[in-house]
């Protein structure tokens, strides 16, 4: 009897190229092997989805034509391609008991419908399934590993990219600059969420599915644009807000068994209080023109000692190379032994490294702290403009820059209050912002050149205010 063969080919990549590729591959081969073999085949079957689970509609349906006699032999480069799955591989051996499967045919293995055959065949149906397990486990166990490192462990969001040759996600430099300035226009407070949608569709920022991304839905108790922003000068708990006869009013959140006098104060009143706190903190012009003037100075004088060091630290590496050459040289005329030879090798390789390393540093943060500066100067002279404007959301952005969580509301009175870090003065954070206010408390006291230039050890050096 001349059996009749099913010619099956299966491919589960998503990747459409790589399946229309894999698959002719396969078909060539067993096309050729069928010829060779002087195979009957009925009929070619190309299938592009998993077999970890049962469900394949094209494998079924060839394993239902068997069972109605179309045929009663099956041609396929290897046996994982017709079972990856306990159920699949059981209804193949069931059809080869009951006679209806009479001959399987692979170019990659040898297979005879006898006992010891379907013993076999039994074995590789349960490697294949044990792959199938054992890659879902080891990659769940690899992302495990990536969020205990801090990496992020899925496809990567939008403005990142997955490197396929590191295994990590990146920065996307075109769409990562777009997005940011769809974060900067949205802080402005003058954009809604589909001002934002149409900003980034405008830009070619589409969601995976290609189409635009759309506005999440607004929740129903929307927080209020100062909560979060004030504490109680009373009790010490966050302030809250409620809409009471078309206004907002602020209160403390009187919560646990505290209680507290303080009373409400409409955000009106509350926004003029906080617009007086900012214009206080502001960068007069004419500091601002020498800062700056100063801050390019020690650019320059940055990327003059950068390029100083880079270029002793290459004649170094250089050296290194040549001494690692020379090494190289005598360890093959054996003058040295080999635990010798890589002792004296692995010094020079960590030397060699440390120095390019160094170089790397140096080059990518040697002005990394210019441009941030510049922004914060311009953020400083703008102060007075963003206390005075109608848009809260910047304002409320500003304030959290400036003051941080030290900001108190008591007796309908906005303050500044005492930071945790004020109890031990010594250990007390620095940045920008401290460093305008204590030098504007100083105007008249002490010599404009002394505020600009305090005394060495204010760190960093740059930032002189």
């Amino acid at each position: 009897m001349n059996t009749k063969y099913f010619l099956y080919a299966r491919k589960s990549t998503e990747d459409e190229e790589r399946q229309v590729m894999s698959i002719e591959a396969q078909l060539a081969e067993l096309a050729e092997f069928a010829k060779r073999e002087n195979l009957n085949i009925g009929d070619v079957l190309i299938e592009k989805q998993s077999a970890k689970i049962p469900g394949r509609p094209i494998f079924n349906e060839m394993l239902d034509k068997i069972e109605r006699g179309e045929a009663d032999g099956i041609l396929a480069w290897h046996a994982d391609r017709l079972a990856r799955n306990s159920v699949d591989g059981g209804r193949i051996i069931y059809l080869l008991d009951t006679g209806k499967l009479a001959s399987l045919k692979f170019p990659t293995l040898w297979f005879e419908n006898t006992p010891q055959g379907k013993f076999m065949l039994n074995i590789v149906f349960g490697q294949s399934k044990y792959y199938v397990d054992s890659l879902s486990e080891n990659t769940k166990r690899g992302l495990r590993q990536k969020v205990r490192r801090g990496e992020y462990p899925s496809v990567a969001p939008t403005g990142y990219i997955n490197d396929v040759r590191t295994k990590t996600v990146v920065q996307d430099r075109k769409k990562s600059k777009i997005l940011k300035q769809a974060f900067e226009l949205y802080a402005k407070g003058n954009a809604t969420l589909g001002d934002v949608s149409d900003f980034l569709a405008q830009r070619g920022i589409l969601s995976r599915g290609g189409k635009r991304i759309h506005k999440g839905k607004k929740a129903k108790n929307e927080p209020k644009v100062f909560c979060g922003l004030f504490s109680c000068g009373e009790c010490g708990k966050m302030i809250t807000a409620e809409v009471q006869k078309g206004h907002t009013y602020y209160r403390c959140t009187k919560k646990g068994k505290t209680k507290c006098t303080q009373p409400y104060i409409r955000e009106e009143e509350l926004d003029k209080q906080l617009s007086a706190l900012i214009q206080k903190v502001s960068l007069p012009q004419d500091w601002a023109m020498e800062l700056v003037q100063m801050a390019e100075e020690d650019g320059k004088e940055a990327a003059q000692s950068c390029t100083a060091f880079v270029q002793e630290a290459q004649e170094k590496t250089k050296s290194i190379n040549v001494q690692i050459q020379r090494l190289m040289d005598v360890y093959l005329e054996q003058d040295i032994e080999r635990e010798e030879y890589r002792d004296r090798k692995a010094k020079f390789m960590s030397e060699k490294k440390t120095l390019e390393e160094k170089i790397i540093t140096l080059e990518q943060e040697q002005n990394d702290w210019l441009e941030p500066f510049r922004k914060w100067i311009n953020t400083a002279q703008n102060a007075p403009k963003i206390a005075r404007d109608e848009a809260l959301f910047p304002k409320k952005a500003l304030a959290k820059e400036i003051f941080g969580s030290n900001l108190q509301l008591a007796e309908k009175v906005a303050c500044v209050g005492a930071p945790e870090s004020s109890k031990n003065p010594e250990n007390s954070p620095q940045n920008q912002w401290a460093a305008l206010r204590a030098a504007l408390q100083s105007v008249g006291k002490i010599p404009k050149s002394q505020i600009l230039v305090p005394t060495a050890g204010f760190e960093p050096a740059a930032h002189r205010l």
